[in-house]
């Protein structure tokens, strides 16, 4: 078996005990499933960057204009991240930092990617 040079990235994760253990997608629905905190609030982080990605390109495209889509854009990523932990996920919030920590978890990040592609989208389709 070829050993890893020092300097390459590996595509898995090693952990301590020294095995490799590759993600599975699987593992997104698995209410059965383990997290960490670092996957959970990675997987957290992204969904939201998403959601943040379709509502910019979606409300430029319409168009949309004013701030109570802002407010709305909130409540949909809200809710989407609530409603993934809480009901898909079933896990327990006090583990992670309670609800607070999780619904932060790449919060401003998104809010930069839905102003971007909105005002984007926007500017290019309607002017």
């Amino acid at each position: 078996m070829k050993e890893a040079k020092p300097g390459k990235l590996n595509v898995h994760q090693q952990h301590e005990n020294g095995h490799f253990s590759p993600f599975k997608f699987a593992k997104l629905l698995d209410p059965e499933a383990s997290w960490d905190k670092d996957q959970l609030g990675d997987i957290l982080h992204w969904i939201r960057q998403v959601v943040a990605l379709f509502c910019g390109l979606l409300w430029g495209a319409i168009p949309v204009a004013g701030g109570i889509w802002i407010f709305i854009f909130l409540a949909i990523s809200t809710g989407i991240i609530y409603g993934y932990y809480a009901m898909i996920l079933k896990i327990d919030e006090e583990e992670f930092g309670g609800h607070a920590a999780l619904l932060q978890e790449g919060l401003f990040a998104s809010i930069t990617v839905f102003l971007l592609a909105w005002i984007l989208v926007y500017s290019l389709a309607h002017f």
